[in-house]
């Protein structure tokens, strides 16, 4: 009975938009807002940048990442120099990074922080090679698939820090956790103002089968969460749920041009993996 009024908690403060946000997220969501302003001037991103110590070095370690080298250039050493090279976009998914993650940094209990830790890993490594697979396959935007899979799970991390709060909330989940994993994932994702083509493909993913071939946003996620090296922490949220089905086997069975991509991508996706992991 316990459990369910816990539940019942945690659905609630869902539907009436009383979600329980750590302090610390409220700067990381004015520097968010700040950089989706159209007039934000460089200077000012580059000043924003500065008053954050790990959005600097995080940038400064993206514009180095494989990614952002492919064609040659020297090395950056200064958030200034990283800022012209990544561009707000990509700051924008950076400081999306900070708010996702201040939803565990505020755990105390070890094995929950540890989730916490091991789902981020997921995420980022998702998010490097969803930026991968659209340019190479799906063909979507990969600055926006890096975001999505940056944003993918941010219901996952806000359930482990509620978890800290209600001890024993995730325990034993049963098939109503998979319903509001759900329910958390719309009023977060709209509460932190993700775009709605973004939001609309990362709520789908639950129970969403990918299209032979892959295309769309949404397949992206599914099949960089398929090859992820790092599996997701929590069973409602890992590729047995989400959309692995015998034809998703059977297509990436002895793929080539999926296996070449991965081959060649690799430094790419390890080295802006490492970056968001700074």
């Amino acid at each position: 009975m316990e459990k369910l009024r816990d539940y019942a908690q945690v659905v609630a403060e869902a539907r009436t938009g009383q979600l329980a946000f750590p302090t610390s997220v409220n700067a990381a969501l004015q520097l968010q807002q700040a950089l989706a302003d159209p007039d934000c001037h460089v200077e000012d991103a580059i000043r924003k940048v500065l008053a954050e110590p790990v959005l600097a070095a995080r940038a400064v370690a993206l514009a180095n990442s494989a990614v952002f080298t492919r064609n040659g250039g020297p090395q950056v050493t200064s958030a200034r120099a990283a800022v012209m090279r990544v561009g707000y976009r990509n700051l924008y998914s950076l400081a999306s990074a900070m708010v996702v993650r201040q939803f565990g940094a505020r755990i105390r209990d070890a094995q929950l922080r540890a989730q916490a830790e091991q789902l981020w890993r997921h995420c980022a490594s998702v998010a490097a090679l969803a930026h991968v697979l659209g340019r190479e396959l799906t063909q979507v935007d990969p600055d926006t698939a890096m975001f999505a899979g940056i944003m993918h799970e941010v219901a996952g991390f806000y359930l482990l820090a509620r978890a800290d709060a209600m001890p024993g909330l995730l325990d034993d989940p049963d098939e109503r956790m998979g319903a509001i994993h759900e329910i958390l994932s719309r009023e977060l994702l709209k509460k932190l103002q993700v775009p709605e083509p973004v939001a609309a493909a990362i709520v789908s993913l639950r129970g969403g089968a990918m299209s032979i071939p892959p295309h769309g946003l949404r397949d992206t996620l599914l099949l960089a969460k398929r090859l992820a090296p790092q599996r997701a922490p929590l069973v409602w949220c890992n590729d047995a749920v989400l959309g692995r089905t015998a034809a998703v086997d059977a297509y990436l069975k002895g793929n080539s041009a999926i296996d070449d991509i991965l081959f060649e991508s690799n430094e790419e996706a390890k080295s802006m993996s490492s970056a968001l992991l700074v």
